[in-house]
C-alpha cells in the first residue's frame, strides 16, 4: 500500500539536491508528523544557537595556535539579553577594550580580522578558525597580504570591526560573525570586509560572503571569495556597492566539503 501522505510528483526530486523544505506532504489540512516534528526540532535548534554561550578563550587558543597575533575585547552590551534588545550596544567597544586595544596599536596594518559572536555563536566556534587557516595561504601567495592582527569580539555586531579596525589603523577589517540562524543552517558563519574602517559607515560600503557551513560553501570556497575581495579591496581602495565579485569559479582543487 502506498503512503498517501508523501506527494508523487517531480518536485519529490529537490528533496536530494537542498535541506530546504519542499515536498513535504500533507495528513489532511495538515503535515505528516515526521515534518512537523523536523520543524519543531530545527525551531529549537536555531534558538538554542541564538542563547548559547560564546567561549573567546577557545578561538583565541585556536587563532594563537595559527600563529597570529590576537587580542579579545568586548562590546558594551552586558549580557545576552542586552545584546538582543540593543543593538546599538553591540556596535560599540566597551572603554576597557577600546583602551586595551589602542596600547596593543604600535603601528598601522594592512589587514585585521575580527571574529564575534553575532547572532549563532556555534558558527563561529566551529567555522571560524578553520577559516581563517584556509584563508592563510590564499592571501600569503605571490607575496600577498599579512593578517597583522585578530581580535575576538564577545556581543558583537558587524559595525563592531568599524571601531576596532580604525583603532588599530587598518586599512581593511573582515568581520568573521556568526548569522543569523535559519531553520535548516543554525551554524551559519558570514564574513564582512571594509576598506578604511571607521565608526558610522553603513552595509553599503561593506561587501558580504555569506552562508558558510557544512550545506553552504566550503571553508576553501569561502576562503578564496574573501582572499580576493581583500586583494582587490586594498588595490581599489573601496569595497560595497563599488566592489563587484568579479572571483569566479575557484580553481579545481577548491570546492572540498568541510568536514562534520
Amino acid at each position: 500500500m502506498t503512503d498517501k501522505t508523501v506527494p508523487r510528483r517531480p518536485t519529490l526530486d529537490l528533496r536530494s539536491f537542498t535541506p530546504a523544505r519542499v515536498a513535504l506532504g500533507r495528513s489532511g489540512a495538515s503535515l505528516p508528523t515526521k515534518p512537523l516534528l523536523d520543524f519543531t526540532l530545527d525551531h529549537a535548534r536555531a534558538r538554542d544557537a541564538v542563547h548559547a554561550a560564546f567561549d573567546a578563550p577557545l578561538l583565541v587558543a585556536g587563532i594563537s595556535a595559527l600563529d597570529l597575533v590576537v587580542s579579545e575585547v568586548r562590546s558594551r552590551v552586558a549580557d545576552r539579553r542586552d545584546y538582543l534588545r540593543r543593538p546599538d550596544l553591540g556596535r560599540q567597544l566597551d572603554a576597557g577594550s577600546a583602551e586595551a586595544l589602542a596600547l596593543g596599536a604600535t603601528k598601522p596594518c594592512q589587514l585585521a580580522i575580527v571574529i564575534g559572536d553575532g547572532l549563532s555563536a556555534a558558527a563561529v566556534h566551529v567555522h571560524a578558525v578553520a577559516l581563517v587557516k584556509s584563508l592563510l595561504p590564499l592571501l600569503a601567495a605571490d607575496n600577498g597580504v599579512a593578517i597583522d592582527h585578530v581580535v575576538v569580539a564577545s556581543g558583537a555586531r558587524v559595525a563592531l570591526g568599524d571601531e576596532i579596525g580604525a583603532i588599530l589603523g587598518a586599512c581593511m577589517v573582515v568581520m568573521l560573525i556568526g548569522e543569523r540562524p535559519g531553520l535548516s543552517a543554525p551554524d551559519s558563519l558570514g564574513a564582512y570586509l571594509t576598506f578604511a574602517p571607521k565608526p558610522g559607515l553603513t552595509d553599503a560600503e561593506r561587501n558580504c560572503v555569506s552562508n558558510i557551513h557544512h550545506a553552504g560553501l566550503s571553508y576553501d570556497e569561502a576562503a578564496f571569495k574573501v582572499a580576493w575581495l581583500v586583494r582587490e579591496g586594498l588595490a581599489r581602495e573601496v569595497t560595497g556597492v563599488a566592489l563587484k565579485d568579479e572571483s569566479g569559479d575557484p580553481p579545481a582543487r577548491i570546492g572540498t566539503i568541510p568536514p562534520e
